[in-house]
């Protein structure tokens, strides 16, 4: 819990101009500057004091930061101040959830009626229980692969129905809303409200995602909240919550709270949105824009096929004006002569190889019948063989009373030979030739 320890100036009188409660009447009061001024001096008497807590915003800005502590047990918060001198000073690495000890020192700024805790000295005690808690569930989460790319489900271009969670009557609500219709003035929404923070946001939530994840006219999910500081953020860390989103079928979009807000239901979701607006433009389309680029796209296309059939005409025509498409028979015309004269050499180198080879058939044909036996036969002569059909050549191959057969020129006669006789000079023809 906070603690507080004091530093009070011993034997400091009260402040001058200062008002007691018994000085005071409705027929006398005193003015509001007496009043703030009288709060001043009381607290300025308080000194320094050191307190303990959990640092739950921290914006830095150029001459000052301003932040927020809260208590370790409660929901009590005090807002402090950090000016540029002083942060020079102070650790570095700073940041929201981070458990620190702080030296503060109250002033009252009568002017506004504000009080402000401003810091002199700042420094860790360590992590913040709730900031541990969540580091753990982030680092189970992350090595069961809830946070992968690979299994975050596309957002649909353009969803037929959005299922929406959020409070009802919100600022984001609204934003999402009236952000989608202009973009896209027919986006169809099933909302369902839902506490967005307190005891009642993660059943409220589950039992949202439930029933828009039992909608299959539903595409997709957004749920959505206008920001806060991590203790009212809470919910949308728990670990049911994530493990539903991580298990539903339906993409789901988160939209928790601005650019610096990030609950671990960020990183299980399928698409992380900064704000609700945000949100808003990357579920749903702008109308305008689609319809630009459809024109872009169609005169594009215009072009290129303009483009194209301009090419085409040009090249049509370029063929068409050559001489063989413009007079096909002109081909043909100039071709006939070479056609008859080469058909007339043909004709003449055919006749030619006829006579050529009639010429040498009849020599051939002359030679062979003058090499021919039946020429010799025709003359008279004739050819004697054995019963074996081997030529006899000698008187020697024929002794008396061998049988032969004489081959004349039309035919064949059986003799029998007598013995070898007398050749003459001259042998004789067997036919008569006196």
């Amino acid at each position: 819990m906070t603690t507080f320890s004091t530093e009070p100036v011993p034997g400091q009188a009260p402040p001058p101009d200062s008002v007691a409660p018994s000085e005071s009447s409705s027929d006398a009061p005193t003015s509001v500057e007496r009043l703030g001024r009288t709060i001043r001096g009381f607290i300025e008497r308080w000194g320094s004091l050191w307190v303990e807590g959990e640092i739950t915003s921290w914006n830095v800005r150029a001459g000052a930061t301003f932040g927020r502590l809260k208590d370790l047990q409660t929901d009590a918060h005090i807002s402090v101040r950090v000016w540029s001198s002083v942060r020079s000073r102070l650790p570095a690495d700073l940041k929201v959830g981070d458990h620190v000890i702080a030296n503060v020192k109250t002033d009252y700024w009568v002017k506004g009626g504000e009080l402000a805790f401003q810091v002199s000295s700042m420094r860790h005690v360590g992590l913040g229980d709730q900031l541990e808690r969540l580091e753990r569930l982030r680092a189970q989460l992350k090595s069961e692969g809830l946070f992968d790319a690979a299994r975050k489900k596309p957002v649909p271009f353009l969803p037929h129905r959005i299922g929406l969670i959020t409070g009802e009557h919100s600022d984001a609500e609204r934003d999402v809303l009236r952000n989608a219709e202009l973009r896209w003035p027919e986006v169809n929404f099933r909302t369902e409200h839902a506490a967005v923070q307190g005891d009642r946001c993660v059943p409220d939530v589950l039992a949202a995602l439930e029933k828009l994840e039992a909608d299959d006219s539903v595409d997709v999910i957004v749920i959505a909240r206008g920001g806060g500081d991590p203790q009212t953020l809470l919910g949308f860390s728990d670990e049911r919550l994530l493990r539903a989103v991580a298990a539903a079928t339906t993409p789901v979009v988160s939209a928790i709270g601005h650019e610096n807000d990030h609950p671990l239901l960020d990183d299980v979701a399928d698409l992380r949105a900064s704000t609700p607006t945000d949100a808003a433009k990357r579920v749903v389309p702008d109308v305008g824009e689609q319809r630009a680029l459809i024109a872009e796209l169609r005169a594009r296309a215009k072009m290129r096929l303009t483009q194209r059939i301009t090419n085409d005409l040009a090249q049509l025509e370029q063929m068409r004006s050559r001489p063989a498409l413009r007079e096909p028979d002109r081909i043909i015309r100039d071709r006939a002569q070479d056609v008859f004269l080469q058909v007339s050499r043909g004709r003449e180198a055919v006749d030619r190889a006829l006579r050529q080879a009639e010429a040498r058939t009849g020599e051939l044909r002359a030679s062979l019948r003058a090499l021919s036996p039946a020429s010799t036969l025709s003359r008279g002569y004739a050819i004697a063989q054995d019963e074996a059909g081997r030529i006899v050549r000698e008187p020697a191959q024929a002794p008396a009373d061998t049988r032969l057969i004489l081959t004349v020129e039309h035919g064949s006669i059986a003799a029998v030979s007598h013995g070898s006789v007398d050749a003459s000079p001259v042998a004789a023809p067997t036919g008569s030739e006196e």
